[in-house]
């Protein structure tokens, strides 16, 4: 099984540096995602936020990234604390040239 999610998003919330029950760091985020997509043929805009939680060495990085800043963010999703919506658990982040457009991606798969 496999719950892997890889998203190019702007960081647009950060939350003042908490810590778990077992002692690790903790950030809570707040991401925006904006592209271009095709979707049966038809190229779809895509809007939306989310919210996020980095726990360990991973927030280091998010501590001093800026706000409005892009990055490559990957992880999983969990169901959220008070099983409301879902919650994006970020492990890695990577910094993205928030200038380059992003390509317009193909889903050569059908079903």
């Amino acid at each position: 099984m496999v719950n892997r999610l890889l998203l190019t998003a702007t960081l647009v919330e950060r939350a003042a540096l908490r810590y778990t029950p077992a002692g690790l760091p903790a950030l809570d985020l707040g991401l925006k995602h904006e592209s271009q997509l095709m979707e049966d043929g038809q190229p779809r805009k895509v809007s939306m936020e989310m919210r996020a939680v980095a726990i360990g060495a991973v927030t280091q990085g998010l501590l001093k990234a800026e706000l409005g800043s892009a990055g490559l963010y990957a992880g999983f999703i969990t169901s959220a604390r008070n099983g409301r919506g879902l919650l994006f658990h970020i492990t890695s982040v990577e910094p993205v040239d928030a200038g380059a457009p992003e390509p317009v991606q193909q889903n050569s798969s059908r079903s």
